[in-house]
């Protein structure tokens, strides 16, 4: 089988096309493959041999984009073994196979029914094979080929990142590069110019050029200002077939935008400038502004001013508003109208970032002269000082003149002034001015100790203005004057040990005075001369403004008197003197040996006897207790019915009562004790005792012989058992205390009741050294010879 093929791949070819229609002769190119075995078709004996394979390949080729009426020829199919007798049947099968691409089986020829676009898809792969129409038997095998869609010039180029967005610096050099445009073409490179593009400029000339091969963009001018032309926009142009007449193109367009250097010096745009300042100006305030134009933009249009020289330098001052790029002008100083009228300045503005690049078109500064004019304003009147110090002594008299105050007009009417104090309306009015003259002079007495400064706000308005007013702030001190005694300097607490000794300081004393002494306060301490000489204490000026209290005698005692009184005088060191006289309060303490208070409390002591407080009131509080027992005990034998005692055949009969002292436990004489152990008797008797009861008693030999074994303390503790858990029995004072005291020590007695009725020279002071058990036998000794001694 051979394929013929009548794809045409130039318009020259148009003439072989049809020849090859009409004709049936083309040029084609034959693939010969052999087998080494092949198998008989109907199943028959294999026979080996090499025969020659019979498929005739041509590649077929189909134009896109075909628009006739009818189908486009593609190619013929023809088997050696098709005798042109109708019995040869061709079958395609493969891609668009039967849609795209339809056969004539008997011919074996082969079209396209739809137009084919080569961007889409390249190429199809079919099948093609020739069988016996009689048998169905294929006479060859199966085969592949493949039909190419082949290339017309049907894309134009485009730019795919378009439009584009640039900057370049102004001032660049010419051929500088800008910007790299690519344009793609969808046709196939491979095959003619179809995809073969070249770049041309449109709009930017003269500024701009293109490179028509790489895309690339380029200056075209030396020294491009962006202060006469900033945008520019270019549109640029491409076109495939080598730029040939009928070749197809497409455009962007690329804005590119000159960005800014520092190319251009700041300029005023002014010479020569006025400006008004009025004399009524604050100093620091804004008086004006002024500024230099920058045909840069950005940090390239950054300046700062300065004063270079002028006669104001000193009075104006100039800063940069690095917002709106102003000259701010600032006053340093107040102005005076009537002193001076006006002042030059020369001030400079000069770039901040410079670009050496462009030096020689310098220098990048300004400079210009700028005059100010003082304007004259209706000032308030002025005050010879900005605030006033006075003194006056206190105690002065209402009307007492404390100074002067003076404020002029400063204009040049020199109009009058008058003055007046400002008082708040809470504030005490302690002075007051001559509107005239300005003098102040006290309305009230004026104490030092309660106010020594007072603060006052004086002002000044002129007559034919009283609406301008100045404000002095007048402080004035108050001198000191010696009118306040000294006094101690605070209540104090004194105490003189029992055991002091004479000439002993038991304490120090200081003054203080409310007056203000310039050289430092003296005081002098001293006893009242017209009082008689103090037996027990006595005074002493240290000479620094303290006093120490001294003991003149030995030893106090509490019991005889605990408190003492000491007047004092004290005196200061002013002119005139003053003095002030005090009472100091004087305790008598128990001290230990180390000078430390142990106790102030009185104690009553007993001189006769010898006996302590707290022997007293243990005392009275034995009386008080055995005085209750009493009332207790008649209270009881009331509220009984019948006594205690039964009968005389009772068994406590034998219970004798004794007003001296038994011997104890030892002494068993006296009473018979087997008269408490009587258990049968407690067994009988559970009802209440405050009553008769009907008990019989046994024979007094029999209960003995029953009741020897039992044991005493077991007898009252069940009594005790049943008396804790009857709820029925009544209170009833059957308590009996037995106690054994001992035997009779053969020590004699040590009681010191007796030794103070003796008269005695021994000195006790050794006992307060015998410790802590022997320090109240040590008071009571101390007492008693303190007592001889007075």
């Amino acid at each position: 089988m051979k394929i013929t093929s009548t794809s045409c791949i130039c318009p020259v070819l148009v003439c072989l096309c049809f020849v090859q229609r009409c004709y049936g002769t083309a040029q084609h190119s034959s693939i010969k493959g052999t087998r080494n075995q092949t198998k008989h078709i109907e199943g028959e004996t294999e026979v080996h041999h090499r025969p020659k394979r019979g498929w005739v390949w041509n590649q077929f080729f189909v134009l896109e984009e075909h628009m006739g009426p009818d189908p486009q020829y593609v190619g013929k199919l023809h088997s050696n073994s098709d005798k042109g007798d109708g019995s040869v049947k061709y079958i395609l099968t493969g891609e668009g196979a039967g849609t795209i691409f339809i056969i004539d089986d008997t011919t074996g020829d082969i079209h396209s029914t739809k137009s084919l676009d080569r961007e889409q898809k390249t190429h199809y792969v079919l099948h093609a094979q020739a069988i016996d129409r009689r048998t169905n038997k294929p006479l060859e095998p199966e085969s592949e080929f493949i039909i190419k869609v082949q290339d017309i010039n049907d894309n134009a180029p485009k730019f795919t990142d378009g439009p584009y967005i640039v900057t370049v610096p102004e001032m660049s050099d010419m051929g500088t590069s800008v910007l790299q445009v690519t344009a793609t073409d969808a046709d196939d490179p491979t095959y003619g110019n179809s995809a073969r593009v070249v770049y041309s400029i449109l709009q930017g000339q003269p500024y701009f050029s293109v490179d028509p091969k790489t895309g690339v963009i380029r200056t075209a001018l030396h020294n491009m200002d962006r202060e006469a032309r900033e945008h520019y926009s270019v549109v640029i142009q491409a076109k495939d077939m080598a730029g040939q007449v009928g070749g197809l193109s497409g455009s962007t367009t690329v804005n590119i935008t000159l960005t800014d250097v520092n190319d251009n010096p700041p300029r005023f745009p002014q010479k020569h400038y006025q400006l008004y300042v009025p004399e009524s100006a604050q100093v620091g305030s804004a008086v004006g502004k002024i500024k230099a134009n920058d045909a840069d933009t950005g940090s390239n249009a950054d300046m700062t001013y300065s004063i270079i020289n002028g006669d104001g330098v000193g009075i104006f001052s100039i800063s940069t508003d690095k917002e709106t790029r102003e000259g701010i002008l600032s006053l340093k100083k107040p102005l005076n109208y009537e002193k001076k009228k006006s002042y030059t300045l020369n001030i400079e503005g000069a770039n901040t970032h410079l670009d050496f690049r462009f030096s020689h078109l310098g220098p990048f500064k300004d400079a210009t002269m700028l005059k100010i004019i003082v304007g004259d304003v209706d000032e308030p009147p002025l005050f010879s000082m900005p605030s006033y110090v006075m003194e006056v002594y206190e105690n002065a008299k209402i009307g007492t003149v404390v100074g002067t105050v003076l404020a002029q007009d400063p204009d040049s009417a020199n109009s009058l002034v008058r003055y007046f104090i400002d008082y708040n309306a809470e504030d005490d009015r302690f002075f007051n001015i001559d509107a005239n003259t300005g003098t102040i002079k006290t309305t009230k007495v004026l104490d030092r100790e309660e106010t020594p400064w007072y603060n006052i706000t004086v002002a000044a308005s002129e007559n034919d203005n009283p609406s301008l007013l100045s404000h002095v702030t007048v402080v004035i001190r108050v001198l000191d004057v010696n009118d306040n005694p000294p006094e101690l300097a605070r209540e104090y607490d004194i105490v003189v040990c029992e055991n002091s000794k004479p000439g002993q300081v038991i304490h120090t004393i200081s003054a203080t005075d409310k007056d203000d002494f310039a050289n430092g306060q003296k005081f002098n301490f001293f006893l009242d001369e017209h009082l008689s000489i103090n037996p027990n204490f006595t005074l002493k000026d240290n000479e620094d403004n303290t006093a120490s209290i001294l003991t003149r005698r030995r030893r106090f005692s509490r019991t005889i008197q605990d408190v003492y009184y000491l007047p004092i005088m004290i005196s200061d060191g002013g002119i005139p003197s003053l003095s002030s006289s005090s009472t100091l309060t004087i305790r008598v303490c128990a001290c230990e040996r180390d000078g430390r208070v142990r106790t102030c409390r009185a104690e009553a002591v007993l001189s006769s006897a010898g006996l302590s407080t707290g022997a007293l009131i243990a005392i009275l509080l034995c009386v008080v207790i055995l005085l209750a027992i009493v009332v207790l005990f008649i209270t009881l034998r009331r509220s009984k019915k019948e006594p205690l005692i039964i009968s005389e055949e009772d068994v406590r009969e034998n219970v004798v009562t004794y007003d001296d002292e038994g011997g104890g436990e030892e002494d068993t004489e006296a009473f018979d004790i087997t008269a408490l152990r009587n258990p049968s008797a407690a067994e009988e008797l559970k009802h209440r005792r405050d009553i008769r009861p009907e008990v019989k008693l046994t024979p007094r030999h029999q209960t003995f012989s029953t009741l020897e074994s039992i044991d005493v303390q077991e007898f009252i503790k069940q009594r005790l058992a049943e008396a804790d858990l009857d709820p029925s029995v009544p209170p009833y004072d059957s308590l009996q205390t037995y106690a054994y005291e001992g035997q009779r020590s053969e020590a004699g007695s040590i009681s010191s009741l007796d030794s103070a009725a003796t008269q005695s020279d021994q000195d006790y002071q050794y006992l307060g050294d015998w410790g802590p058990e022997f320090k109240k036998l040590a008071e009571l000794y101390g007492e008693i010879e303190s007592e001889r001694t007075t």
